[in-house]
Order: C-alpha cells, then structure tokens, then sequence
C-alpha cells in the first residue's frame, strides 16, 4: 500500500526533461533519508538517488549523475521530494517510486532497498521518438 503520493512523469522525446515529485506528510520528518528508485520492463528495481535531510547532502547512481538532480522543499505542513530528470534518454524509462528510510550512512549512499519502509505508488516515465 502506497504512502507516498507522487505525481509527475508522463512521455518524452530522447534529450528532453520531466520532473517527478513525491508528497510526504507523515514519515519524512522521522525518516532522514529520501531516495528515487525505478524498475524498467522486466528488471529489477534500482536505486537512482538519495538525500540525507539532515544535511542536505545527495548521491546519485552513475548512469544519472550529471542530468538528474534531488531536492526537497517544506510545503504546507509537508515534504515534498523532487527529481528533475534532464537529457533524458531510452534507458531511462522506467516506474520511478520515491521512498524514505530512518537510517542515514551506506544505507542511504547506495540505496539499499530493504532499509526504505514508505514508498510511493510510482510513476511512469517514458522516453521515445
């Protein structure tokens, strides 16, 4: 059951940009770490960013580092979790979902899946010509 809400996302042609957002009321004033992961057609999730509130600090898989960037805003008595996605290429289609996590280090550096309780409903994002 999703526990975030996301919104965002849709089509677009290679070299454009969409951005997803991920509205989160409840957990990520507990949960310090926030990330975006995504799952192509018939491929395991991956982990794509993450950000430690606590400092603000973000990393980012290899394959996105450079074109999509990870922030947040307070809006409204909520968090709400951003991924801009710029040059956006075929492999980037995926569903993307956002999660959050209450522990921070190598957990929320690389993403590790098990360590994220909330997530949302996801969002597809397709990229083609």
């Amino acid at each position: 059951q999703a526990q975030l809400a996301q919104s965002g996302g849709g089509s677009v042609q290679p070299g454009g940009s969409l951005r997803l957002s991920c509205t989160d009321s409840e957990f990520a004033y507990r949960d310090h770490c926030l990330a975006w992961f995504r799952q192509g057609s018939g491929k395991t999730r991956e982990w794509v960013a993450s950000l430690d509130t606590r400092n603000g600090s973000s990393w980012y898989t290899d394959s996105v580092q450079g074109r999509f960037t990870i922030s947040k805003e307070d809006a409204n008595n909520a968090l709400v979790l951003d991924l801009q996605m710029n040059a956006l290429t075929p492999e980037d289609t995926a569903m993307y979902y956002c999660a959050t996590s209450r522990f921070t280090g190598p957990y929320c550096v690389r993403g590790h899946q098990p360590a994220f309780r909330h997530w949302g409903q996801g969002t597809q994002v397709t990229v083609s010509s």
